[in-house]
C-alpha cells in the first residue's frame, strides 16, 4: 500500500468512487463480493491506499458495470498510481493535476506497463502525444521487451538458473508417478520455445491444445541433479472460478460457436473453437509428493513468454444471463496481474503465502487467478521445491505450450440465454 497520496493515486481513487457511486451498491455489498474488508475498499476509493494487484480493481469495475473505455482508463490510472507508490504530491499542481508540475509527474516515470499497446511482433508502439514522460516510458518498455527476448532464448535453450547462480538442466522426462486426479502421466516437454508456442496459426487461431482431453499434466522438471522430482503437479488450465465471470475470445461469428459448455467439458470446447481465456484465466494446480518424505513448495514465479496487443476477436460469456452464480474463495488463492511489468503470484488478502509442505498423503491445491486487460499474454509458471538436500524447479504450462490470456476491452460481447438457441449480443436478453 502506498504511503502518501499522489496526483495519480487521487485520480485513480476518483474514478473508483464514480464507478462505486453509480453502481448503487454499498461498500459492504461490494466488499463481500470482492472477498475483501469494507475498510480496505474504503481506503481504495478514498485514495488512502493503492491496490498492489490489479485483479481486484478490475473485478470491482466489472461489478459496477464499467464500460470498455472506463476499464482502459481505470487500468491506466492504476498503473500510474502503482508506479508512484510512496511518493507524496505537493504544491498547487498536485491538487489540480495540471500545469508544468503535472507535465513532469514523477509517478508517471519508471513503469513500462504504462505503454498501453504492443505491435504484433512484441515491440512497444510509439508513445502517444508529445509529453516527454511518455518518451521515457517507451524507452523503458523497449528494455523490458529486450529482457523478455533474452529470457525466451534462455528458455528455448533448455537451461535455467538456480537461485545460487548455478545452471540447471531440463530433464527430458516427466515428473513420474500418477497425477493427483489419477489421470495418466504425460511426458514433460524439455523446453519452451516462445516464438513457436506463443504465436497463433496462420489463420489467426491458436492451435488446439493437447489438453483438450481434459487430463492434468505434471510440470516438466528443471532440476539441479538427475533423477525424478519427489512431487507431481496436476494442471487444470481451464478451471472456472464461476461460470458468470468466465469468458473466452474466439475468432468466429456467433453462428459458428457452440453453446457454452459445462466446466468439465471446457478443455475440449476451447480446443474445438481455438478459444483464448478472455480477461482472466483461472488455473487449478494440485501438488502432491510421490513418496513419504515431506517436500517443501518454496514458491511460484511467473515467466513472461510474449506480450502482444489484445486479440480483436469476439468475446463469449460462459454464464447464462439472469442465472445467479456464487463461488467461495478457495483456501490457497493467488492472483497474477499479467499486464504488470513484472507479474508476480500474490496471495489474496487474508490467505497464506508460500512456502507450503506436501507429501503423498497430504497434497495441496492452489488456485491462480491471472487477469489481463491491456495485452494478449503468453506465460508460464515455475514452481520451486526442496526436499532434504535436493531442490529444483518444475515448469508449469499447458501441455508444452504457454498459457495464453488476452484482454477483452472493447470487444463485441455475446451471451447465450438460458433455454435459448443462439448467441445474442450482451445486454439484449430480456430481464428475468
Amino acid at each position: 500500500m502506498g504511503g502518501g497520496r499522489t496526483v495519480a493515486a487521487a485520480e485513480f481513487a476518483e474514478l473508483l468512487r464514480e464507478l462505486k457511486d453509480r453502481s448503487g451498491l454499498s461498500y459492504g455489498t461490494l466488499a463481500k463480493r470482492l472477498h475483501m474488508s469494507t475498510s480496505t475498499l474504503h481506503r481504495y476509493c478514498n485514495g488512502d491506499a493503492v491496490p498492489t494487484d490489479y485483479a481486484p480493481v478490475e473485478r470491482l469495475a466489472r461489478l459496477c458495470k464499467a464500460s470498455p473505455e472506463e476499464l482502459v482508463e481505470l487500468h491506466r490510472r492504476w498503473v500510474l498510481a502503482d508506479a508512484g507508490r510512496g511518493k507524496k504530491a505537493s504544491g498547487p499542481a498536485a491538487e489540480e493535476g495540471s500545469g508544468p508540475a503535472a507535465e513532469e509527474d514523477p509517478t508517471a516515470v519508471g513503469d513500462p506497463a504504462v505503454v498501453t499497446d504492443v505491435t504484433p511482433d512484441g515491440v512497444p508502439a510509439p508513445p502517444v502525444g508529445g509529453r516527454r514522460r511518455r518518451a521515457v516510458l517507451a524507452g523503458i518498455a523497449v528494455l523490458a521487451v529486450v529482457g523478455a527476448v533474452v529470457l525466451g532464448v534462455q528458455l528455448s535453450g533448455g537451461g535455467g538458473e538456480r537461485g545460487d547462480g548455478a545452471a540447471s538442466s531440463v530433464q527430458g522426462k516427466g515428473a513420474g508417478g500418477a497425477t493427483p486426479s489419477g489421470s495418466a502421466t504425460a511426458s514433460a516437454s524439455p523446453s519452451v520455445t516462445p516464438s513457436a508456442s506463443a504465436s497463433p496459426s496462420a489463420s489467426g487461431t491458436p492451435s488446439p491444445s493437447p489438453s483438450a482431453a481434459g487430463q492434468e499434466r505434471p510440470g516438466a522438471a528443471v532440476e539441479d541433479s538427475s533423477g525424478t522430482p519427489p512431487l507431481t503437479v496436476g494442471i487444470r488450465p481451464h478451471a472456472w472460478e464461476s461460470p458468470c465471470d468466465q469468458r473466452y475470445l474466439i475468432d468466429r461469428e456467433p453462428g459458428r460457436v457452440s453453446p457454452p459448455p459445462v466446466e468439465q467439458d471446457a478443455p475440449a470446447w476451447v480446443a474445438a473453437h481455438g478459444a483464448v481465456p478472455s480477461g482472466k484465466q483461472f488455473l487449478e494446480l494440485t501438488v502432491q509428493g510421490t513418496g513419504e518424505e515431506t517436500v517443501v513448495v518454496d514458491g511460484l514465479k511467473v515467466r513472461m513468454v510474449q506480450k502482444r496487443s489484445p486479440l480483436a476477436w469476439n468475446d463469449y460469456a460462459m454464464g447464462y444471463p439472469g442465472v445467479g452464480c456464487g463461488a467461495g474463495v478457495p483456501t490457497r488463492y493467488f492472483t497474477v496481474a499479467l499486464d504488470a511489468a513484472r507479474p508476480a503470484v500474490v496471495p489474496e488478502a487474508g490467505h497464506a503465502d508460500f512456502p507450503f509442505k506436501v507429501s503423498e498423503s497430504d497434497p495441496e491445491v492452489y488456485y491462480i487467478n491471472a487477469d489481463a486487460s491491456a495485452y494478449d499474454v503468453s506465460w508460464t509458471l515455475e514452481l520451486s521445491w526442496s526436499s532434504g538436500t535436493r531442490h529444483g524447479t518444475l515448469l508449469l504450462d499447458d501441455e508444452g505450450r504457454p498459457f495464453r490470456t488476452s484482454g477483452n476491452n472493447g470487444r463485441p460481447a455475446y451471451e447465450f440465454p438460458l433455454g435459448g438457441s443462439a448467441w445474442q449480443r450482451a445486454g439484449s436478453s430480456p430481464a428475468p
